[in-house]
């Protein structure tokens, strides 16, 4: 068996109301049905899954998961244009949940977390043509986001 590809994820979170306004304000999901204050299901714009995040509330009480224990790392979302990096860090910055940017070669990514302490990723993937060595390479190196604009703004 071959699966397709990775149709939607879905977390956990304290407060459902908070958690999908965050989602829907940062990411521009939009929300496709919810079930009272336990879960929500919402898509990105124009994707073709019933949804692409599901959000199920435990409460206030849940736990979070601490640092280096086994699980989910982190959620990438992809965006179209290399531009929409620059508004994702702004974005994120006025959100106060701005963690990081890197350049992974083939791709470029910010990171951030949700209201939970959830880490997800915004990342632009490199034009597969331009690929070259990078295909076959790991690398995380501190991204020089005003280069990789310039270099790659059509």
């Amino acid at each position: 068996m071959k699966v397709a590809h990775l149709n939607h994820a879905v977390l956990y979170v304290r407060d459902l109301g908070r958690s999908v306004e965050f989602y829907k304000s940062i990411l521009g999901l939009e929300e496709v049905t919810c079930m009272g204050d336990k879960m929500a299901f919402l898509k990105a714009s124009g994707s073709e899954n019933h949804h692409d995040l599901g959000l199920f509330a435990l409460g206030s009480q849940a736990m979070t998961p601490s640092s280096g224990t086994l699980g989910l790392y982190h959620l990438a979302w992809e965006v179209k244009r290399i531009e929409d990096l620059v508004t994702a860090i702004d974005l994120l910055k006025e959100y106060g949940c701005f963690a990081g940017a890197s350049d992974h070669g083939a791709s470029k990514s910010v990171y951030g977390y949700d209201p939970d302490g959830n880490e997800f990723e915004i990342m632009w993937l490199v034009p597969r043509d331009t690929w070259g060595e990078m295909e076959h390479q790991t690398m995380v190196a501190p991204l020089n986001l005003a280069w990789e604009v310039e270099k790659y703004s059509f």
